[in-house]
């Protein structure tokens, strides 16, 4: 089971994170979290990074002169866009993507997995009309169990309590966790790291 863990804020944190044996870290271009860094903080994190760990810039709704500034300055592998963005505004960028989907009832996965099917993977985290992810809500994992063509990466009320249910109820591509693995916002918690890999892995 891949594992991305998102909303670092620290370099030495997940240097430490990525030598447990993650696959992906992510960075939180967007104000309003709580996780939200800077430019010159990203690319401390970065440049801590041991080889092989996929890097990934989280934006919202943001403006693609911030996020080609960001790109000039930060070198990231992977784009995850967790607002309203359409497919051609993710795609511009010639790069490897991740379109977020805030899941309820309502949400025609297979349609947007269509839509979207130049992603990389589509990330589907529970609804809140009032934010978009990071809140540790979990939603309804039967909605995740579609028959579509791109990986599905599962967010959202993770931890390591829930991560063997997750993986073994959705069987997803990767599982993308961030406060269920924090000892404060923005700070990962090593060891809920380790029972987080192994339970996902059991």
């Amino acid at each position: 089971m891949k594992i991305k863990v998102c909303g670092f804020t620290q370099a030495q944190n997940a240097y430490d994170a990525s030598m447990l044996g993650i696959d992906a870290i992510g960075l939180v271009f967007y104000e309003k979290s709580p996780r939200h860094v800077e430019v010159e903080r990203a690319l401390e994190i970065v440049q801590a990074l041991p080889p092989f760990i996929n890097r990934v810039g989280l934006f919202v709704n943001a403006d693609s002169h911030f996020i080609d500034e960001v790109l000039c300055e930060v070198p990231l592998d992977t784009l995850q866009f967790h607002g309203d963005e359409t497919p051609e505004d993710c795609a511009q960028y010639a790069m490897p993507f991740i379109k977020a989907l805030r899941v309820n009832e309502q949400t025609n996965i297979e349609q947007l997995a269509q839509a979207y099917q130049q992603a990389s993977g589509l990330l589907l985290d529970a609804y809140n009309p009032d934010t978009y992810g990071g809140t540790g809500e979990r939603f309804d994992w039967t909605l995740a169990k579609v028959d579509i063509d791109l990986p599905i990466i599962l967010a959202g009320g993770l931890n390591p309590d829930t991560a063997q249910q997750a993986a073994s109820q959705v069987s997803p591509y990767a599982l993308d966790v961030s406060s269920g693995v924090e000892s404060a916002k923005g700070i990962k918690d090593l060891e809920k790291i380790k029972q987080f890999i192994k339970q996902a892995n059991l």
